[in-house]
């Protein structure tokens, strides 16, 4: 299909709520620089939770400055209540004791009505690109990654799921939303990827790596652009009570396990590119820097219009950045080679 010498490019999107609004907003400012589409100028689209409905959404053709009026337009709908209320001069996230106690912090109402608004009837095999976006089966106790069935890997199985499931299943954030249901998979029950993967970019390296690039493959060297949430990296000081219920981790939980598995993938993708004998050319575009006074807005599910607007900002800074660099440039020289249907 593909002629050798040809480059395999992957663009993967972290996890992070609301906080998707900072990638959506990076990747605006790209198309808009260098009057692209994205969808024309990666292979595959890797993409967790937030970073899924993106994925899935940029998949189809729809502009990156769309997808950012989804998160400003709906954000309030699916994160309702604001930010903190106090309790005995205890500073705690609205719906809190709701999240602990009842079913979720959140229902899925609103995202699944915001969802069909963007995708419709679509399905998987409506993508013009290949597609990774992680979640994990409850039913079978397992990771589970919702691919575009591509001939290479003799792939059968999610070409004919709603992209509204899809959404939902990559993005049922455990305690934030309920259990996400596919009919299409016999009722399989499905949670969040960011549980394992929220930054899916070795999901797409090695989805590569099986399929695409290498000896006797259509492809052998490989370009990587990773987009990381907006996330809170701040460190907390020594001596903190040892003894830490879910009562005082709060959000910090959720995180943490976030933070961590992305830093570590980070970490491990510049090393893999250095050693591996394949070519791979990778890239990652962080987080901009958080101040202290900003922190209670960027949260997982803020969507005040402080919020937004902080989000939204932060996102086109760190485009401004790196749009000027060469390493980013060279993803948009060319068109992808990789052609779904």
């Amino acid at each position: 299909m593909q002629n050798k010498e040809n480059t395999f490019k992957i663009l993967s999107i972290d996890g992070g709520g609301i906080k998707g609004l900072y990638s959506a907003t990076i990747l605006k400012e790209f198309e808009k620089h260098f009057k692209c589409n994205i969808s024309d100028q990666f292979d595959m689209i890797c993409g967790t939770s937030t970073g899924g409905i993106l994925a899935l959404a940029l998949s189809l053709k729809i502009p990156a400055e769309k997808i950012c009026e989804f998160y400003i337009e709906e954000g309030k709908n699916i994160f309702p209540g604001g930010r903190y209320f106090n309790l005995c001069g205890i500073k705690l996230p609205k719906r809190f004791f709701r999240q602990i106690f009842w079913g979720g912090k959140y229902s899925d109402k609103h995202l699944i009505k915001a969802l069909k608004k963007v995708f419709g009837t679509k399905i998987i095999g409506d993508s013009n690109n290949l597609l990774c976006i992680p979640s994990y089966t409850i039913t079978e106790a397992r990771p589970f990654v919702f691919k575009y069935d591509h001939s290479e890997g003799n792939l059968d199985r999610d070409n004919e799921v709603k992209m509204v499931d899809v959404a939902l299943a990559t993005s049922s954030a455990p305690t934030f939303f309920p259990l996400a249901e596919i009919e299409d998979y016999d009722n399989k029950q499905f949670i969040d990827g960011g549980v394992w993967a929220n930054n899916p970019t070795l999901v797409g390296l090695l989805e590569a790596l099986d399929y695409f690039v290498g000896v006797g493959k259509n492809f052998d060297n490989l370009k990587i652009m990773s987009i990381s949430s907006l996330s809170v990296k701040g460190g907390k000081p020594t001596g903190l009570k040892r003894q830490r219920s879910f009562f005082r981790w709060k959000n910090d939980l959720f995180e943490t396990s976030m933070n961590g598995q992305s830093l570590f993938i980070d970490f491990f993708m510049s090393k893999i590119s250095e050693t591996s004998s394949i070519d791979i050319n990778y890239i990652r575009i962080p987080s901009i820097e958080i101040s202290s006074e900003q922190i209670d807005y960027i949260q997982l599910d803020i969507a005040t219009k402080e919020a937004l607007d902080m989000i939204k900002g932060k996102g086109k800074d760190q485009a401004n950045i790196y749009k000027k660099k060469e390493e980013v440039e060279i993803f948009f020289q060319e068109k992808k080679q990789y052609k779904t249907r």
